[in-house]
């Protein structure tokens, strides 16, 4: 097995000698589209063994085998050279990922030629040395990603790529921590014939648990993978997180994730055009907050949801993509629970249109280094129009940090395993949850009680003494909330002294 994360640090340091590279971002990028054509490589491989008349999608002197693979290959500026003007103009360009063959092999080898391209449209190579090129593309030769020890380090080294992406945290794009992906994927338990999407998949950490949990309870057989590999979507708005996910889901056994769209699901097409057809059984999501979207987007959305709040949007999108009966878990801000305007329509929307059942409020800390905003989890299922209104009472459930712990860290994340005493309480839904019982972590509130509080969900654990809150992170955050909520209103009343004045 190769030191993965000792090859990894070898590349960072060579591509900081490298006049070229600029910054985090561009190291990353330069260093995930090398990675691609390297397990892309490694994969046909693997393919090679199993298919006998397996077509690339890569002219024969671009595959990774013929030009990369040989430590004492190209170098200096023959490399340069060949990478510029032969593999990136192709590989953008020219690959053919159309084709009218009714052949199957065909088809397929055209679908892996459309992720490749949709890999590197946005795709650059930052370099300048040929010489530096090569002492990466030799580092990165060391992994075998048919060794399952080295993929699975590489995946945890995935991940630490991304926590040292100095601008993660920029405009509310928060990586979600893997054992919140964890329990969500387990509490919505997807099954193996139900479609589930991440409208705002990042680099595809929700899918990657999905494809994990149903492959671990539900595939048995060839015809059970291929329909689980049907079953999952995404779509991402930016070039580099999208790369990353095509990786992630490539290294998860999706040889050709098509269903990973680089879009911008808010602004794609017209709330109103969204129809049965674009619905879905599940779909789990962390979608960017504190972010705002560009003028336009939000005349899309109907004008009781107009927003630029990107989560806001993403959430009016959430309710209208399920299917009747489909289920739902959401990562947001506290800011949604007790935000005003366009909030409150929108809450009143979500507890009419579906069961809000829980939600899980996390404790500070779980999205650092990124952020310290407190931040919930929504589950809930959306009904036919004939059982709405569809929210009779919510749970709520405070997650408390672990004994002898007082906030998450970079060393000391959150773990899966806290999630047990909310496993072990949490029901089955088919029954309301019966079983549920308040506890000293756990409280049920009407939609009474709700609606008398103008739809304010910011509701605090009743078995905990009142504590003012000092958190200037939280205080702040209110406060933006408070402003939002003032533009709306002056907008609205714009709006209506314009009406008059035009009467």
């Amino acid at each position: 097995m190769s030191n993965v994360s000792g090859i990894i640090k070898s590349i960072q340091d060579i591509m900081r000698k490298d006049v070229g590279v600029d910054g985090d971002a561009q190291r990353i990028s330069q260093l995930v589209w090398m990675f691609f054509l390297k397990i892309f490589d490694d994969r046909e491989k693997e393919i090679e063994l199993f298919e006998d008349n397996y077509q690339s999608p890569l002219p024969e002197h671009l595959r990774w085998r013929n030009w990369a693979a040989d430590a004492e290959g190209k170098t200096g500026d023959e490399l340069s050279d060949f990478i510029n003007l032969q593999l990136f103009p192709t590989l953008k360009t020219q690959l053919n990922i159309h084709t009218s063959s009714s052949n199957k092999e065909d088809r397929q080898t055209a679908q892996r030629a459309l992720v490749i391209h949709n890999i590197f449209e946005d795709a650059y190579n930052y370099m300048k040395s040929g010489t530096l090129i090569r002492q990466v593309i030799n580092k990165i030769a060391e992994i075998n990603f048919n060794n399952t020890q080295d993929r699975h380090t590489f995946g945890n080294i995935y991940e630490q790529i991304l926590k040292d992406l100095q601008s993660a945290g920029n405009a509310g794009e928060f990586y979600t921590p893997r054992a919140v992906t964890q329990f969500i994927v387990d509490r919505v338990n997807p099954q193996l014939t139900e479609s589930v999407l991440d409208p705002a998949c990042g680099t595809g950490g929700f899918l990657a648990c999905t494809i994990d949990h149903k492959r671990k309870h539900y595939v048995t057989a060839t015809k059970d993978e291929q329909t689980l590999q049907a079953s999952i979507h995404g779509v991402e708005k930016k070039a580099l997180p999208h790369m990353l996910c095509t990786t992630n889901m490539i290294l998860h056994g999706i040889d050709t994730p098509t269903q990973i769209e680089h879009d911008n699901m808010l602004s794609r097409r017209a709330y109103k055009d969204y129809g049965e057809k674009d619905r879905v059984n599940v779909i789990v999501t962390n979608p960017p907050f504190g972010g705002m979207e560009e003028d336009g987007v939000e005349n899309q959305f109907p004008a009781t949801l107009r927003t630029r709040e990107t989560a806001d949007l993403f959430m009016a999108l959430v309710i209208k993509l399920l299917k009747n009966n489909g289920r739902a878990a959401v990562v947001l801000p506290d800011g949604f629970l007790f935000g005003e305007g366009m909030k409150t329509r929108l809450k009143e929307k979500l507890l009419n249109e579906c069961q809000l059942h829980t939600i899980v409020r996390l404790p500070n800390g779980v999205f650092n280094p990124y952020t310290g905003i407190k931040t919930n989890i929504l589950f809930f299922t959306k009904k036919p129009e004939s059982e709405w209104p569809a929210t009779n009472a919510i749970w709520f459930y405070e997650h408390p940090y672990p004994a002898g712990v007082k906030s998450y860290n970079k060393t000391k994340p959150m773990r899966f395993e806290e999630f047990q005493t909310e496993i072990d309480w949490w029901g089955d839904e088919a029954d309301g949850f019966a079983s549920r019982q308040s506890t000293e972590q756990a409280w049920q509130v009407s939609l009474d009680d709700i609606k008398a509080r103008n739809y304010n969900l910011d509701i605090k654990n009743p078995h905990v003494a009142e504590q003012v809150n000092h958190d200037p992170n939280e205080l702040l955050q209110q406060y933006q909330a408070q402003q939002q909520a003032i533009a709306e209103l002056r907008d609205q009343l714009k709006a209506s002294l314009q009406q008059a004045l035009n009467s």
